[in-house]
């Protein structure tokens, strides 16, 4: 019997899974590639073939944030009511993945690592999940929802800084969003987007 692959993808993901609970619990620092092989029981060999480098296992776990955002907001069902499906799109695709995610968030949108050189696929998938957004944005124009002088790329953006702003709030400072942080997100998001209907202002 031939030796079994190190390099498939479960064996992928279980390495991706271990440096995300070492970022959690001591930061990028913490990442080795041979504590990673250690903690699945692999060798280094297997970290090497599937991310090249220690920096190339930080790029895909910043890659990990954006496919959990495309897998959430492309099973988000679509109503008749794009604008309330933007508030749950920030509530439960954006929110989970920062919250119950941080490491991933931190990477991903904060720089942790700011001399990070993040990968083409990284990248792409970036692409991917800005892009499911705009297409939602696109949805709430249709609908003449979005006021002239706002354009769809640019307030996804406004409401992706939103996001990125409450996800860092919740994380750094326990209670400031009050006792109910999910409630403090929908409120804030309904303003925003009911905000959007009106007209830009150039």
């Amino acid at each position: 019997m031939g030796r079994p692959r190190e390099h498939d993808e479960t064996t992928r993901v279980a390495l991706l899974d271990a440096a995300e609970a070492l970022v959690a619990a001591g930061g990028p620092d913490a990442v080795s590639v041979r504590a990673v092989a250690d903690a699945v029981g692999t060798s280094t060999r297997a970290v090497y073939s599937l991310f090249a480098s220690k920096d190339g296992l930080l790029a895909a776990l910043a890659q990990r944030a954006y496919e959990l955002l495309t897998a959430a907001i492309t099973r988000l069902p679509e109503t008749d009511d794009p604008a309330a499906d933007l508030v749950e799109a920030a509530l439960t695709v954006f929110r989970p993945m920062a919250i119950e995610h941080p490491s991933l968030f931190r990477l991903a949108f904060l720089k942790a690592v700011p001399t990070l050189p993040l990968t083409s696929g990284t990248r792409e998938a970036s692409t991917v999940a800005f892009g499911l957004l705009c297409e939602r944005f696109e949805r709430l124009q249709a609908a003449g929802q979005l006021g002239a002088g706002r354009d769809v790329r640019g307030s996804a953006a406004v409401f992706n800084a939103l996001c990125e702003g409450l996800a860092t709030t919740e994380l750094r400072v326990t209670g400031l969003l009050g006792p109910d942080p999910a409630a403090a997100w929908r409120d804030a998001f309904a303003t925003l987007v009911a905000g959007f209907s009106t007209p830009g202002g150039g």
